[in-house]
């Protein structure tokens, strides 16, 4: 799978999962919702309840910048496997920034019931990559 198929796919689904490094050099990894903007990723702190305020994916990346966004899609019929994975430098804006609003607005139109809250997550992808079961 070449890099426009892998971005064209991946910007059709409504999930992905960003991982990101820990200051230990452990893994984190979450289901985020997101919006693609060019050749960048938009996630957005929302409304829903957290545990708290500081998200441990923003710590890990705002001091290890690097990041991985993965998409797949699943079904019982093995042959329409695929995932698609996105790495880059990510970046955290903080909300009232003219590119965070873009985000937000870009979010809103892809997902209504996500209520921005908080800052945004880009994520500048430098390579695009996947694989498919049926070729």
């Amino acid at each position: 799978m070449g890099p426009a198929e892998a971005r064209e796919r991946f910007a059709k689904e409504p999930v992905a999962r960003l991982a990101s490094v820990g200051p230990d050099g452990s893994p984190h990894i979450v289901p985020i919702v997101f919006a693609l903007g060019g050749e960048t990723i938009y996630s957005v702190v929302d409304r829903k309840p957290k545990r708290s305020a500081r998200l441990k994916r923003l710590e890990n990346l705002r001091a290890q910048p690097r990041a991985a966004v993965l998409a797949d899609h699943y079904e019982s019929d093995w042959s329409r496997l695929w995932w698609v994975r996105a790495d880059g430098r990510a970046r955290v804006i903080e909300p009232g920034e003219p590119e965070a609003e873009r985000a937000v607005a870009l979010l809103a139109a892809r997902h209504p019931q996500q209520q921005a809250a908080g800052a945004v997550l880009a994520v500048d992808v430098e390579r695009w990559s996947g694989w498919s079961a049926a070729g």
